[in-house]
């Protein structure tokens, strides 16, 4: 036990998990948050909206709390909001799901990635390939594992993969293949020729491909398509999702996973020894939700796009230089025309200098590409327009 216990412990301190004395360590969001609340500054740090999600939503909520439904939900999760999710993928994708066997409702789209790579990561030989940046989640799931993370680099300004890079990663020891598509941190929205080659890679090298597509409606000007859509996806594609950044109600954590059964049950035997179930009354919410009118897609994904063109004239006006994101709450600005060297202290100062907080991307890489992002922040659009508005006029005196 002593001997797991300390390869644990190696590969999350790794993994920037924990403190140089192995206390937890504190992730940036958290940091960048009290920052912002200590110092009164803009918060486009944290990925989470300052508005209501659809009142049809919020109103089912009401109705089911106000109805009793607020004990143990079945661990699968309630059949009507099982059905909604497979009639979303064959409205939207033209997947043909079995309710009860090819979906599971999960708490959040972070429960489901963390159940799934603990359910299919068999042994600490096996390897997980992840794209670089990631969501700070990944990291510390494949740590719990044991197995070895594996990156391939995205990289400014486009941050699409390179195919050489991505099949050289992809090799008899990768047990999964983790994409975000839509991207977080970047806003990149993968070309299909790049996910059609990771599926053609799974199959070679006989590998499981999850796929964490929870900004799957908020893409702009691109569709989006699903991995499990393509040839030969479907059979070894477990496909994540959630709530939270559709109907802006992320602390209601309501995801679910979708895919071939065997898949979906090997998540679950997992899933029902960490929450076994979640969030009774918002399940029925979101299946009101699922079913909404395609004009609210179309129009969450539009709003979105114009905030995005805010805050990307905000940040091109104080000085930045701007990659332009596809999908996601994202913008990715690079602040080495304001002759910054180092973001994550740029980060730290920005609330003083402008008012505004903004995270380092080096919080999503590995130490050994910490110089490759060294210059590089996110800001997060999915606030009010005034308050962008806000942000942009206070970015602007950087430039002064």
């Amino acid at each position: 036990m002593s001997e797991l216990r300390g390869a644990w412990l190696r590969t999350a301190a790794g993994a920037g998990l924990l403190g140089p004395d192995g206390s937890v360590a504190q992730t940036i969001f958290a940091e960048m948050t009290a920052l912002a609340t200590r110092t009164g500054a803009i918060n486009l740090g944290q990925g989470f909206p300052d508005e209501d999600g659809p009142a049809e939503v919020i109103e089912a909520a009401r109705e089911a709390i106000a109805q009793g439904v607020n004990q143990y939900p079945p661990g699968r999760g309630m059949p009507d909001l099982r059905h909604a999710i497979a009639e979303h993928q064959q409205r939207f994708y033209g997947l043909h799901l079995d309710s009860e066997r090819d979906v599971l409702v999960t708490a959040g789209a972070t429960e489901a990635i963390a159940a799934a790579l603990l359910a299919l990561v068999d042994s600490p030989d096996d390897e997980v390939v992840v794209f670089e940046p990631y969501y700070d989640s990944y990291a510390a799931c494949v740590a719990l594992t044991g197995a070895r993370l594996v990156s391939v680099p995205l990289r400014w300004p486009d941050f699409q993969p390179d195919l050489d890079e991505v099949e050289r990663a992809v090799t008899d020891r990768t047990r999964v293949i983790l994409i975000n598509n839509p991207h977080n941190p970047t806003g990149a929205v993968f070309e299909t020729p790049v996910l059609r080659r990771i599926v053609e890679l799974a199959e070679r090298h006989d590998a499981i491909i999850v796929a964490d597509e929870v900004y799957e409606h908020l893409t702009f000007g691109v569709a989006h398509v699903p991995l499990a859509t393509l040839p030969g996806g479907w059979e070894r594609t477990l496909t994540i999702s959630s709530a939270g950044k559709t109907f802006s109600t992320t602390g209601w954590k309501i995801g679910w996973a979708t895919g071939p059964a065997p898949l979906v049950t090997a998540v679950n035997t997992v899933k029902q020894f960490l929450t076994y179930a979640n969030g009774a009354p918002f399940q029925p919410a979101i299946a009101t939700g699922l079913r909404l009118h395609d004009a609210f897609f179309q129009e969450i994904a539009a709003t979105l796009a114009n905030k995005r063109d805010i805050l990307g004239a905000g940040l091109r006006a104080a000085g930045f230089a701007v990659s332009e994101p596809r999908g996601s709450y994202f913008t990715v600005a690079d602040a080495a025309p304001l002759g910054v060297t180092d973001a994550a202290a740029f980060c730290r100062e920005l609330p003083e200098l402008a008012g505004v907080v903004g995270v380092p991307v080096s919080a999503f890489v590995t130490a050994e590409r910490q110089n490759e992002y060294a210059t590089l922040v996110r800001f997060a659009a999915c606030k009010r327009v005034e308050v962008l508005e806000d942000a942009a006029e206070r970015l602007a005196a950087l430039s002064r």
